[in-house]
């Protein structure tokens, strides 16, 4: 049986990482973008220098409490790919890949240049090898120029384009959390699909997995049923209600076993990702419900 916990801070992380002694082998950094939005806890429209200068401290203080080979995926926003390089560089990080997350809504045009159609994701570890690397294979759909079927599937590359992101509308279906009148909870919720991707490549059971700007929750939930330990910080009070409300009672849409086909010929996925069975186990131990 595997034994997880997961641990739901509220308040700011750079505190938390302050005074924590935990040892972090896996980060998702996902936070605010300073691009003007209306959050209850958080000014988004930081100076750039402030903004900045705080992601480099939070980089820092992270990379202090990281294993050796431990990794870091920094989400941001394509304009800002210069700034997160830089930010994770200068502050103890080693390049490993920078993903493309392509997106599968209409690109947003502009009027003097191409249309913007993706995010970018920086993968950088502590220390120039990985501890930890799991090269999944997946199976997409065969281009047009492609006659035949993969017997194994293919190794994923940097450039995602297979993961839908949660749209503003209801293309998105029921994963986004909504309030009573269909409004979304937080703009900002990342698909359950992008970090079962993230976690599944870079961690194996057991393993400890951060994230700095918790939001709604999904890589703690992500951790969870893939049997990792997790702690998540978060400063908003209401998130943190949302967050503990889905950790406790999964709901059928934050579950992740409908992704497990798409890794089906990944070497050892029993080993990376545990059976059903042995999760249900894990999930029972822990109080776990799922509705």
């Amino acid at each position: 049986m595997y034994k997880t916990s997961c641990d739901i801070i509220e308040g700011n992380c750079e505190d938390y990482l302050n005074e924590s002694s935990d040892l972090i082998d896996l980060t998702f950094l996902d936070p605010p973008f300073n691009q003007g939005k209306d959050y209850r806890n958080h000014n988004d429209s930081m100076l750039s220098s402030d903004y900045w200068g705080m992601m480099k401290r939070v980089c820092r203080l992270i990379y202090d409490h990281t294993s050796q080979g431990g990794a870091i995926y920094f989400m941001q926003r394509e304009k800002n790919t210069s700034y997160v390089l830089d930010t994770l560089s200068s502050t103890g990080w080693t390049f490993q890949n920078l993903i493309i997350w392509k997106k599968k809504t209409s690109a947003v045009p502009s009027n003097y240049k191409f249309g913007k159609h993706y995010q970018i994701i920086a993968f950088f570890t502590k220390g120039t090898a990985p501890r930890v690397f799991n090269k999944l294979r997946i199976d997409p759909p065969l281009l047009a120029n492609q006659k035949y079927n993969r017997i194994t599937g293919m190794f994923v590359t940097d450039v995602w384009d297979d993961i839908r992101e949660l749209t503003s509308g209801y293309f998105a279906g029921d994963e986004p959390f909504r309030s009573p009148d269909g409004q979304r909870m937080h703009k900002q919720q990342s698909p359950l699909q992008l970090l079962t991707r993230i976690i599944l490549s870079s961690s194996k059971v057991g393993d400890l997995i951060f994230d700095p700007f918790a939001g709604t929750g999904t890589t703690l939930v992500v951790s969870k049923q893939l049997c990792r330990r997790c702690i998540g910080v978060e400063i908003d009070s209401i998130n943190i209600s949302l967050i503990k409300r889905r950790i406790s009672n999964l709901r059928k849409s934050d579950t992740i076993e409908r992704f497990r086909n798409d890794y089906i010929n990944s070497k050892d996925l029993d080993t990376i990702w545990p059976s059903q069975n042995s999760r249900v186990k894990s999930l029972d131990a822990f109080g776990i419900k799922t509705i």
